[in-house]
């Protein structure tokens, strides 16, 4: 039975719920605000807009036979009585106030108009919007039984007997505005309960549907990332771009592609590695015995050998500790490319004046082997961008490769033409050619062609010829044929001169 797979941890899952409820939470009480908010300035814009014209008609039907005022100036309070008792049967909310034309309460039944009773006043600027819009805008005017509060009301201005005024009635009094809070108390902590009941069950389902949707990918993700850990390493996250969590999944599969490629490359190396030392051993020994030997040989026979053979035996030396010191060489410098460790210095040189330099530095091993050694450069001079020094050590060592297997009276030729946009570098030889199924791998390392003793090298050459190639973002090949020569040939780019 296979172990279930823990995609989350508990700690995370308490952190996911509680991040959804409190989320749900703020959600709900944000709508119950929102929702009281609304419908509160609803219900006070339609009372308003409803008995917008009461000031209006209260002017029209009551002052058309009596007065606001009486003879004396003063107000005709009876009237104002007689017109709250009317009214207040109707609506007892209502509360009727008489305003001069600056905004001061001349009367009302609602307010104390004693001697010590500090006179009130109510901002205009409402008043005159509202007759401005005839109703038809929520605007909210000053409430003089409650300074700093603000009601909806209705008002109209009216001009009777050389006075002009204002008459101004709050719709919803102080009595209304308490019942209409403790309702409002009321109905929330109903509203709140059953919506905070709502933002609980809405929580436990979005967020058991939430966790449900991110942990079937993650289990899927998970899962494979089991198999791969224990040793599945093809496994990978089919259609990546269909998951809820593409980049994660594309992510893993180039992960995996790359642990993959390094372990290739690691085993790879390890081989080689293998190689290079069994290889290397097997030719740093047979110098090192042939020096030994000699050595030896002229210690034990030092005062019976003639200055001849003397002379013959330090000659033998001393071209295996060069054949010695060659082999280091190449093997360092076959370390570092190996292990990129070489980083191209590319910069505009003349390919042609490098050809004359090799020409001139190997035409006495050419004149001593009894081989014509030539350059062909049809144009004056041939620019290129590359890494001079690495394309010195290229033609190097295609040039003694090509003069160690060319026969006396043979030919080696280094031809340069412009192609295009690159130059083409060709190093022929008239030497005994590569077999066609050899030629494939001549730039391996350690791989000869010609077992003979006297043609062996040290397989590295090439090698590093390739390797300069490589860097350079080029290929190099090669034509040839047994027993009629053959061509290496690679392209650099042309360096374009403005």
């Amino acid at each position: 039975m296979s172990k279930a797979i823990n995609t989350l941890t508990p700690k995370l899952v308490k952190k996911l719920w509680f991040a959804f409820i409190l989320l749900i939470i703020l959600m709900g009480a944000s709508y119950i605000f929102i929702t009281i908010y609304y419908v509160d300035k609803y219900s006070h814009a339609t009372a308003q807009r409803v008995d917008a014209h009461i000031a209006d008609h209260l002017i029209k039907e009551m002052f058309q036979n009596d007065s606001p005022f009486l003879k004396d100036g003063s107000v005709n309070k009876p009237l104002f009585g007689d017109l709250m008792h009317d009214m207040m049967a109707i609506n007892q909310s209502i509360e009727v106030y008489l305003l001069d034309k600056t905004g001061e309460v001349l009367y009302s039944v609602v307010l104390d108009h004693s001697a010590n009773a500090p006179a009130k006043t109510v901002a205009l600027g409402p008043i005159q919007a509202f007759i401005a819009s005839d109703g038809e805008e929520y605007i909210l005017g000053d409430d003089p039984r409650n300074p700093g509060e603000q009601e909806i009301f209705s008002a109209a201005p009216f001009s009777i007997d050389g006075r002009e005024g204002y008459i101004y009635i709050i719709l919803e009094g102080k009595e209304l505005q308490l019942v209409s809070n403790n309702l409002v108390g009321t109905y929330f902590s109903k509203l709140g309960i059953g919506a905070l009941l709502l933002s609980m069950l809405f929580t436990v389902i979005i967020g058991l549907l939430s966790i449900w949707f991110l942990t079937k990918n993650l289990r899927l993700m998970t899962g494979t990332v089991r198999r791969f850990q224990e040793g599945d390493l093809d496994v990978r996250i089919e259609d990546p771009e269909k998951s809820d969590i593409a980049i994660f999944a594309h992510s893993f599969n180039e992960m995996a592609d790359t642990i993959v490629s390094n372990m290739d490359k690691m085993k790879s190396v390890d081989l080689l590695r293998r190689e290079l030392i069994a290889n290397v051993s097997h030719d740093l020994r047979t110098p090192l015995a042939i020096l030994k030997g000699y050595i030896e040989t002229m210690q034990i026979k030092k005062n019976s050998l003639s200055d001849q053979e003397k002379e013959e035996y330090l000659q033998i030396t001393h071209d295996n500790v060069d054949r010695l010191s060659n082999l280091i060489n190449q093997l360092f410098e076959y370390s570092k490319l190996e292990a990129e460790q070489v980083s191209p210095v590319k910069e505009p040189f003349s390919i042609t004046e490098l050809s004359h330099d090799l020409i001139a530095k190997f035409r006495v091993l050419a004149e001593q082997k009894q081989i014509t050694l030539q350059l062909d450069n049809p144009q004056e001079n041939s620019m290129v961008y590359a890494d001079v020094s690495l394309v010195e050590r290229a033609l190097q060592n295609l040039i003694e490769n090509a003069l160690k297997y060319t026969e006396p009276n043979g030919k080696v030729t280094l031809a340069i033409q412009r192609k295009n946009k690159n130059v083409e570098i060709n190093i022929t030889d008239t030497g005994t050619g590569i077999p066609l199924s050899e030629q494939p791998f001549i730039f391996d390392r350690y791989k000869q062609v010609d077992k003979s003793a006297k043609k062996q090298g040290y397989g590295l050459g090439l090698a590093i010829v390739k390797k300069i190639m490589d860097l350079h973002d080029t290929t190099i090949t090669v034509l040839s044929k047994p027993k009629e020569g053959s061509s290496f040939i690679f392209n650099l780019p042309a360096y374009q001169q403005v």
